[in-house]
């Protein structure tokens, strides 16, 4: 069985797994007329990855703050990793849903690897759970050092500079639909009046952030110079 082999274990009970698996367009409720599907769970995912990973940095960073330690779980479980995750497990092809699945959003990804944790916290409790999370999560992906390096935000490093540097900047963003199926937007990055980057995305911060992206490594040596 494939859920087997992504969980490395026999599921005890698979009621909590088929929920976590369970878009809410198929619109199923139990007998007291509670939706049955996996956002409760992707709540409770959350939870327990964020306490694991915090557990784990406050062990291994003995030398980092309240702010290092913050900044640094925001990396491990942002929505651009977590999406990563669930992509590599291939927990879409799992997904019972009345929508096609070329028109899920990107985060449906870590959604479903978040709910899918909080299934393996009902069935199994707190241990199995970390155990998981250092199988999936930690021990393939959590280094420190690398992890003091990455950029979360291009758009609040670039926006940090330009204050600091007195720079003035401004995003310029507009529908620019198309012949696309899908909505999108397109964004100039301005700084001092000049247009630096431009972006097209499906949604407006994502076009934002592709386009700071540029901006940044446009500026990169100045920028790296005044950090």
């Amino acid at each position: 069985m494939e859920l087997n082999k992504i969980l490395g274990f026999k599921p005890k009970q698979l009621k909590f797994y088929k929920k976590a698996f369970t878009h809410r367009s198929m619109n199923i409720k139990d007998s007291k007329g509670n939706a049955i599907n996996y956002e409760r769970l992707e709540f409770l995912g959350d939870a327990m990855l964020s306490s694991v990973i915090a557990s784990h940095l406050y062990l291994e960073a003995p030398s980092g703050d309240e702010g290092y330690l913050t900044k640094m779980r925001s990396k491990i479980v942002s929505r651009e990793h977590l999406n990563e995750l669930g992509r590599d497990l291939n927990l879409i092809d799992l997904v019972e849903s009345k929508i096609p699945p070329g028109q899920f959003g990107d985060n449906i990804h870590g959604n479903l690897f978040e709910a899918l944790i909080g299934a393996i916290f009902l069935d199994r409790g707190y241990k199995n759970c970390e155990k998981f999370i250092y199988k999936r999560v930690i021990i393939p992906y959590v280094d420190i050092e690398t992890l003091e390096g990455k950029v979360i935000s291009y758009k609040s490093l670039l926006i940090e500079w330009c204050q600091k540097e007195k720079k003035t900047f401004g995003y310029n963003v507009y529908e620019d639909t198309g012949n696309d199926d899908v909505r999108h937007f397109s964004v100039k990055l301005s700084i001092d009046d000049k247009v630096i980057a431009k972006a097209r995305a499906t949604s407006k911060k994502k076009a934002e952030e592709k386009a700071s992206k540029r901006a940044f490594f446009a500026y990169q040596s100045r920028i790296t110079k005044s950090n």
